[in-house]
């Protein structure tokens, strides 16, 4: 048989008791003898010494004992024989002592009142039981009696007897109403110790018909109730003088006055009183006091301190309590009644008694024949008991004598027992409170060694645990034990084993290596025996991964993890709880192997998670605490105190904060006379306040609204307050925004903003408007207006300052003074033009104008600024005559110069100033004509290679769209590119500005040139423009293959042979056109990307440092245009050339140029003027090429 021995799951005993627990209780066992052995009676099973009986059932009176041979069993009665055969009614149960009284049938409880005692017996000894008194229970009724009703005056004591009849056992009492509705207790009124009701001052409402004391018998399940008392409580005061005159005070309850008074005791009575109790019971202590005010208890110890874990308090501290009262809580208790008019005091000497209780209770001794042994009874008590002893259930000094046997006070003394000398002996200690009685047998025996344990028992004991492995024993003499581990291992040692004396042997701390099989050896000098236990060693259990604290809001999900590990032969169960018991059977709670998921969270479901693993032989546990958490709810119960005109005070009672402390409460209101339905802000307080005084407006309706706000957000809006309407006032504000300006020149029109209903505090509401000349001497002119936001005068002289009010009344009164506002009438266009222009002319692109201010009472009006309009008449150049828009700069305020930038070189321009007020424009100015120098042109419009042969090429061009002045001449310069893209020396030619086509001659055959052609005037060179072309081959030889659209025509050698109709040339035709197509492609693909074409990069690498052209100003080379270079700028994209503005030659900052909305910078800083009106669409600027880049160029370049 294997068994599995576990420390119980509840106990929760620790390490160090756990042995010693189990030693004690073991102890016991081994000196139980086996039944199958001889031995003397032991009772097992008795009544209780006061045994009450319910009168309407049947009497069982308990004796039940064991013994060797089975003992028979006899009863006495009130200390004679009871003889049960003459007893119809009484059977006493088979193998046993127990008396059934059967009075359900006949026969009263009464007749069988008594003291009763059982004996056992047999031919080792006699065991007694204790003297069992039985006696019915009893509920009596209450005693008929007429009760009158009691009246007294308010404020008087009163005490209402309860006088409960005498029951067995005493009965509970509790005072109700006809409705058995539990009567209202306090420190005013209460129920004392002995069931009565005390007042220690009535009040009216005292009075009632139906004060009930009632008595329950809790042991027959019976309620007793007295008859119900009426009492009255009257004033005085109430009662007139004819009444008073016929009432006598006999007639009222007491003669105590109902004004106030010091305290006095209603109980216990004097200055003092004696309480004796028996150890171990609870000790009561009373203290009811009257007087007016109602008296405060207080208790105290003399000489010492009330324990404290032992002291309770009842009965509003009426009633001291100490549980398990001990003779150290005898002494002096004194309680104290105290109110405003004075203090008394009672002192309760308390004694405290004992009935017997055992020091040292007699065990049962076995002995073997020869041997020595003691009896020892020892109690105590107070008085002292007095121990006495039987042998056999007779007093040992009748009983017959024994040698073995000596006695000396509370210890029998035996010494070299024999087998006559077995026998049961009974001590009793008695005093005047009560008495033990115990029974214990000396039992003379030769046996030898038994082991009850059974064999092979197996015990499971988890790592690191103490490990107890049993061995229970009997033999007479009393066997040695030894322990062994293994087949061959030697007696276990007690520097590492502990060996109780019970047998048990215990490891401190069981190891892995403690895992084994133990052998128990128990010897005496009749024989030995021995027994094999075996011990495993099981890994603990452990929650590896534990559940952590969660806070989440309301509605949401949440997941506790709890991750066990365990010893593989073990198979755990895991079971969560919450607040240590069962989880709610809801479906939100979802548990799997390693989780715990609680859905759409609710307030109910905050508390502690506790995961708990269990097996066989251990648990854990491990916890969290989940916090459910929300925006508050809303605040209510609004009320509004302290009411003022300008004030109110609003208080609120906090909603519940949902786990999360409120940090401030938001207050709306709401003006239900001028904007109904719509909340405005009020204020805001801490979240520890809950009231607040609110500043009001007059004439407004209020109603207002509180919400909470915590760290997840703000709460719904509470209730509405109840509304309260202010007094009407005069308006404390006037309208903002007054202004003062004429729509036309005769007129001055006033605006301000108004007040809106809740500013305007009263009924009524309207605007008094005033104005008057600021330089004059008029006085005000006033005029009331209603509920409106403009008012215009007219007649008034032109722009002229005015100074303003505007002040808000109703019918209370006007608004405080409102201040001057500055304003002016209408305006008028400017009469004057301004004088003295001058136009200085700073470089080929811009010029400086300045002029005389115009005077300010000619601008009639706010002085906008001056306006500059130009244009360009006609070039200096015959050539390019056109006619190009006004164009428009406008400069802000009382500016009297401004630069234009952006002119055209070579240029005829005319300009006229005016100013600008808010009205408009006046005259122009005289026009004032200005030229712009000569400037670099811009590069040829074209350039085309034609006609190449051997050794020339014929160039043709087209001259600058922009010259900018009169050229002077051309400059082509040109070099050879050989095969390996390396360039030859460069030629530099002048070519006279009169000339579009040029032919180059003695040039090599077969050979790459490049070509850089720019104009010139007398202001420098402009942007060249490049080009490339490949003389032809020798004549039999195929030339050097140009695109068809390469300038003009086809090229053709000056000899060459015709092969237009040769197989292979149409071939290799097909094959250019594809690679043309292809490269078509490529370049589109590229140009969509911003990439370069690969003419770029040979470009980079032929380019020559002194041939680049020249930069217009400063005489240094830029870089020459590239394919891109050639195509159309976007207007605006770049700086022109010829349109280049140097800080040097100007001393101006940009602040000089215009501010208009017809003037304004491109995006590197250039000037781009525009027209005042539509304006054609210009050829484009800049430096441009003659062509964009072809495919055709590019295969030029590849090749």
């Amino acid at each position: 048989m294997q068994l599995k021995i576990m420390m119980p799951k509840k106990k929760h005993l620790s390490a160090g008791r756990a042995p010693l627990i189990l030693f004690l209780c073991q102890m016991i066992s081994a000196l139980e003898v086996p039944l199958d052995l001889v031995q003397p009676p032991t009772i097992t099973q008795q009544s209780p010494k006061d045994y009450i009986i319910d009168p309407r059932e049947n009497i069982v009176i308990q004796c039940e004992a064991k013994g060797k041979p089975p003992p028979s069993f006899s009863w006495t009665r009130n200390g004679t024989h009871f003889d049960i055969d003459k007893d119809p009614l009484v059977t006493m149960k088979s193998g046993s002592g127990t008396l059934t009284v059967n009075i359900m049938s006949e026969g009263k409880a009464e007749t069988y009142e008594g003291v009763y005692q059982c004996t056992a017996r047999n031919e080792r000894g006699a065991a007694i039981s204790n003297n069992i008194v039985i006696r019915p229970s009893r509920s009596p009724l209450w005693t008929k009696e007429k009760l009158e009703r009691i009246t007294l005056r308010n404020g008087q004591s009163l005490v209402l007897p309860c006088r409960p009849p005498v029951g067995l056992p005493p009965p509970i009492i509790f005072w109700m109403d006809n409705s058995f509705q539990r009567l209202p207790q306090s420190e005013r009124v209460s129920q004392g110790l002995n069931g009565d009701l005390y007042f220690s001052n009535v009040l009216p409402e005292d009075t009632r018909e139906d004060y009930i004391c009632y008595a329950r018998f809790n042991h027959t399940q019976t309620i007793q109730q007295k008859q119900p008392i009426s009492v009255k409580v009257i004033s005085v005061d109430e009662l007139n003088d004819t009444i008073a005159a016929n009432l006598s005070d006999t007639e009222f309850y007491g003669a105590k006055s109902h004004r106030e008074r010091p305290p006095t005791f209603l109980t216990p009575e004097g200055n003092a009183s004696r309480k004796e109790e028996l150890r171990g019971n609870v000790l009561s202590l009373e203290c009811i006091a009257e007087g007016l005010p109602t008296p405060i208890i207080y208790w105290i110890k003399e000489d010492g301190t009330l324990p404290i874990n032992r002291t309770f308090y009842r009965n509003f501290k009426k009633t001291l309590q100490i549980v398990q009262v001990t003779e150290a809580d005898s002494g002096n208790y004194q309680c104290i009644a105290k109110n405003a008019l004075g203090a008394i005091h009672h002192i309760i000497s308390v004694t405290v008694k004992a009935a017997p209780y055992w020091i040292i209770a007699p065990q049962n001794l076995v002995l073997s024949p020869g041997e020595d042994g003691t009896l020892i009874c020892r109690a105590n008590g107070n008085p002292k008991p007095r121990i006495s002893w039987l042998l056999n259930g007779v007093l040992i000094e009748i009983a017959p004598d024994d040698p073995s046997r000596k006695i000396d006070g509370d210890t029998i003394i035996f010494s070299n027992v024999q087998e006559r000398s077995s026998a049961v002996y009974q001590c009793n200690a008695s005093n005047e409170y009560g008495y033990l009685l115990a029974n214990a047998f000396v039992n003379v025996l030769a046996e030898p060694p038994r082991i009850f344990t059974s064999a092979d028992t197996l015990y499971q004991v988890i790592a690191n645990r103490p490990a107890l492995l049993d061995c229970a024993f009997f033999g007479s003499p009393l066997p040695t034990i030894e322990w062994f581990k293994g087949a061959k291992g030697s007696a276990l040692r007690e520097d590492i084993y502990v060996l109780h004396e019970n047998g048990t042997l215990e490891i401190p701390v069981a190891q892995k290596d403690s895992t084994g099989t133990y052998t128990c050896v128990a010897r005496n000098k009749l024989g030995m025996a021995k027994n094999d236990i075996h011990l495993e060693i099981k890994d603990p259990t452990r929650i590896i991964k534990q559940p952590e604290y969660a806070v989440v809001q309301r509605g949401s999900t949440v997941s506790f993890e709890c991750i066990v590990k365990h010893d593989h032969t073990l198979i755990p169960t895991v079971t969560w709880l919450k607040d240590h018991g069962e989880l709610p059977s809801d479906g939100r709670f979802t548990v799997d192997k390693d989780h715990l998921v609680v859905a759409d969270v609710s307030d109910d479901d905050g508390g502690t998670y506790t995961c708990v693993a269990n097996t066989t032989l251990d648990s854990v546990s491990a916890s969290a605490v989940l916090s459910v958490v929300d925006v508050p709810n809303p605040p209510f119960d609004l009320e509004l105190t302290d009411q003022l005109d300008r004030s109110v005070q609003l208080s609120w009672t906090p909603g519940d904060d949902n786990n999360s402390p409120i940090t401030k409460f938001i207050i709306e209101y709401e003006d239900a006379m001028h904007e109904p339905g719509l909340w405005h802000h009020q204020t805001e307080v801490p979240g520890a306040q809950t009231t607040a005084q609110l500043k009001l407006s007059p004439y407004v309706n209020y109603s207002f609204r509180v919400m909470a706000v915590n760290s997840l957000g703000r709460s719904l809006p509470s209730e509405a307050s109840e509304q309260y309407l202010t007094k009407a006032a005069e308006p404390d504000k006037n309208p903002t925004a007054v202004e003062g300006l004429g729509s036309e020149p005769d007129n001055l029109v006033i605006t301000w903003k108004p007040l809106n209903g809740f500013e305007s505090n009263g009924p009524g509401l309207q605007y008094k408007v005033s104005w008057r000349q600021k330089d004059g001497d008029d006085e005000w002119t006033s005029m009331v207006v209603a509920d409106v936001s403009k008012y215009i005068v007219s007649g008034t002289p032109t722009f002229v300052p005015y100074l303003i009010k505007v002040q808000a009344l109703n019918d209370a009164g006007f608004a405080p003074e409102p201040a001057v506002v500055l304003g002016h009438s209408g305006e008028d266009l400017p009469m004057v033009a301004p004088g003295n222009v001058h136009v200085n002319v700073v470089n080929s692109t811009l010029a400086e104008v300045r002029w005389d201010p115009v005077p300010l009472k000619s601008i009639r009006g706010h002085l906008q600024g001056y306006r500059i309009y130009y244009w360009k008449a006609q070039s200096s150049s015959t050539r390019n005559r056109r006619h190009i828009e006004k164009k428009i700069l406008t400069f802000q305020g009382s500016k009297t110069h401004g630069m234009l930038p952006g002119l055209e070189p070579f240029s005829h321009y005319t300009l006229n100033v005016r100013v600008v007020n808010g009205k408009g424009e006046g005259p122009a100015s005289p026009d004032r004509v200005f030229n712009t120098p000569e400037g670099v042109p811009s590069a040829p419009s074209s350039l085309k290679i034609v006609n190449p042969t051997l050794d020339s090429l014929t160039l043709e061009w087209e001259p600058p769209s922009h010259p900018n002045g009169i050229l002077t001449e051309y400059t082509l310069k040109y070099q050879p590119i050989n095969s390996t893209h390396e360039l030859g020396p460069l030629v530099d030619l002048k070519i006279p500005a009169n000339k579009t086509r040029w032919t180059l001659k003695n040039l090599n055959f077969s050979t790459r040139y490049k070509f850089y052609f720019y104009a010139q005037t007398v202001a420098g060179s402009g942007s060249q423009i490049t080009e490339e072309a490949i003389t032809t081959m020798d004549e039999g030889k195929m030339a050097g293959i140009l695109p068809p659209d390469v300038g003009a025509g086809k090229a053709m050698a000056s000899r060459q042979v015709d092969i237009a109709t040769q197989g292979w040339f149409i071939g290799l035709m097909c094959a250019v056109a594809l690679l043309i197509l292809i490269l078509l492609i490529v370049c589109f693909i590229r140009r969509n990307k911003g990439g370069k074409y690969p003419v770029k990069e040979k470009e980079d690498a032929h380019a020559d440092p002194e041939i680049q052209p020249m930069k217009e100003d400063d005489g240094t080379f830029g870089e020459y245009s590239d394919a891109e270079d050639h195509k159309p700028l976007k207007k605006g994209s770049r700086t022109p050339s010829d349109r280049t503005v140097k800080k040097e030659d100007s001393d101006d900052s940009l602040v000089d140029y215009g501010e208009g909305v017809n003037g304004q910078f491109n995006e590197d800083g250039s000037f781009i003027g525009q027209y005042s009106g539509k304006k054609e669409k210009e050829p484009a600027e800049g430096n441009e090429s003659s062509e964009a880049p072809s495919p055709v160029n590019a295969m030029n370049s590849f090749v």
